[in-house]
């Protein structure tokens, strides 16, 4: 017999997302397919007076172990599995009473839902799936004899492959490729589920699997390919998002969104991140939203034109009305006033997104990044400093409010491309230096911007006069520092360690600034 079309005889129904299924079933017996199905597929079918056959009736075994063995069975297995174009499997299989299988159709327990819903160890080890896989896989496996669907998104095309006749082999493969990929990420998210109960973020073998939610237009150029996957995770962020309104995202849009809306969760107090090509430009927290927007555009109104915009609080009308006076390409937040929706209605290419939360910068997790050859992991910088932590390293201790605002500097640092240097004042950025080979050079690009902000705003003084200063690692020679004292500023904040922190540490009690060390390091590459 030939493998390039087939019609489908016999089909087997087992699914738990019931989206599309009736209309499925309707198809399957239009065209005199034998149904079988198990439990509530079963029921659902029946209930619409769609003929089906129970796999329990049909394999002569039933149901056991609370549904845990339903399909297990060599009646099922072996209708799946046998080869139509051997006669010794055409020969078993007519001895064991065993009729093939055509058509397998299954979408496995929610486990990664289950998960997500912060459901209990119990519930998510009931909500794994043995018998989907094992269908799945013996259907893929033998794609060139059955057709294997798991996702019920792929129903309508089967569905006009069936009213003209049958499948391709061609079609059957790229169904057993897809079916692959799912069970994949499947076992992927369960093993992950794993290591997080047992606090192993790097076990010996880590598999990245998503599911994808969109072909993007292009990658990071034109020239690349580029599509948005989506892990099943429950931390709010542009994966959970909904688009109220704007244009599709892009692959850039989408990185620098997501950096936004970690930046702006680590702050407990009202706060706007303004950030463009993956770096903060500008960064405050105030009393209102509405201040914070302002004192962060303050920071660098040129690289915000065209900038990413994250808060931390519902956006109110006020502030949309601020923000979108100048062009802004994606606004991301927890939720937004009606009247804030109506606001931005106005600008139909921005992009808003609704996060439905926060995510938070203590929850530990694992990000990943490729290299050639394999990938790099690490656990998420979740490390966070306090007052109570830092040590004065200086003659001079810093004031209250250079505590405060040092402390605040290094928040914003840790999200910085390194080499990073956050000038701040009054609990907002007046300059950022990011991504430089130099410290020096960071120091020194963030005090020109700075400068150049308060000649934009019609002032004489750099913004960075009065201000702190925080870098994300330790100064290797006393330049660094000595570039950040010209500037301005009255106190730092940096980890230390550096061989010569002691010259560091006396060029500072020269210049009568205050130092502070965190012993923690935030590289961001």
């Amino acid at each position: 017999m030939s493998l390039s079309s087939l019609p489908v005889r016999r089909a087997l129904v087992s699914v738990s997302d019931k989206t599309g299924l009736l209309d499925l079933g309707r198809a399957l017996a239009a065209h005199n397919v034998e149904i079988l199905s198990t439990g509530g597929s079963a029921k659902a079918l029946r209930d619409a007076g769609l003929p089906v056959t129970e796999v329990s009736d049909y394999t002569g075994f039933p149901e056991i172990l609370d549904g845990r063995v339903k399909t297990l069975v060599p009646k099922i297995h072996g209708g799946i599995l046998g080869r139509r174009d051997l006669p010794a499997h055409v020969a078993q299989m007519q001895e064991h009473g065993i009729g093939p299988i055509d058509l397998v159709v299954v979408n496995l327990y929610p486990f990664e839902k289950t998960v997500a819903s912060g459901a209990g160890a119990e519930d998510c080890i009931e909500n794994i799936d043995i018998g989907g896989p094992a269908l799945i896989r013996a259907a893929a496996k033998n794609h060139d004899h059955v057709v294997v669907l798991t996702d019920t998104r792929q129903y309508d095309g089967f569905i006009d492959m069936l009213n003209k006749g049958g499948t391709t082999r061609a079609q059957r493969f790229a169904y057993a490729g897809a079916a692959y990929a799912r069970t994949a990420a499947y076992d992927a998210a369960i093993a992950a589920w794993f290591a997080a109960q047992t606090g192993d973020f790097l076990p010996d073998s880590f598999t990245v699997s998503g599911q994808r939610a969109e072909v993007l237009r292009y990658g990071e150029n034109p020239h690349q390919q580029a599509a948005f996957y989506k892990n099943g995770s429950a931390r709010p962020g542009v994966a959970t998002a909904v688009q109220v309104q704007g244009k599709a995202l892009s692959y850039n849009n989408i990185n620098d969104t997501d950096a936004a809306f970690e930046a702006v969760a680590e702050f407990d107090k009202p706060a706007v991140v303004i950030v463009k090509h993956a770096n903060p430009c500008g960064v405050a927290v105030a009393s209102s939203l509405t201040q914070a927007w302002k004192n962060a555009l303050r920071c660098d109104s040129v690289s915000a034109f065209g900038g990413i915009v994250a808060l931390n609080r519902t956006l109110d009308a006020a502030t949309a009305e601020e923000i979108a006076g100048i062009f802004t390409e994606v606004i991301v937040a927890p939720d937004a006033e009606e009247e804030a929706k109506a606001v931005l209605a106005r600008k139909k290419n921005l992009r808003l997104l609704l996060t439905g939360g926060l995510p938070d910068p203590a929850e530990a997790g694992v990000v990943v990044r490729s290299v050639a050859g394999g990938f790099l992991a690490q656990t998420r910088d979740c490390g966070r400093i306090t007052s109570e932590t830092l040590k004065v390293v200086t003659k001079r201790a810093p004031s209250p409010q250079e505590m405060e605002d040092l402390i605040f500097a290094f928040q914003v640092a840790k999200h910085v491309k390194s080499n990073a240097i956050v000038y701040a004042k009054d609990k907002a950025t007046v300059g950022v230096g990011a991504g430089q080979m130099s410290r020096v050079d960071s120091a020194q690009i963030a005090a020109s911007k700075s400068a150049q902000a308060a000649r934009n705003a019609g002032q004489d003084t750099p913004l960075t006069q009065g201000s702190v200063a925080a870098s994300d690692a330790f100064f290797p020679f006393a330049d660094g520092l000595e570039a950040i004292v010209a500037a301005g500023a009255t106190a730092v904040i940096q980890p230390g360690g550096s061989i010569r922190d002691d010259e560091v540490i006396a060029a500072a009690d020269a210049a009568g600034i205050a130092m502070v060390l965190t012993g923690m390091r935030h590289f961001r590459h």
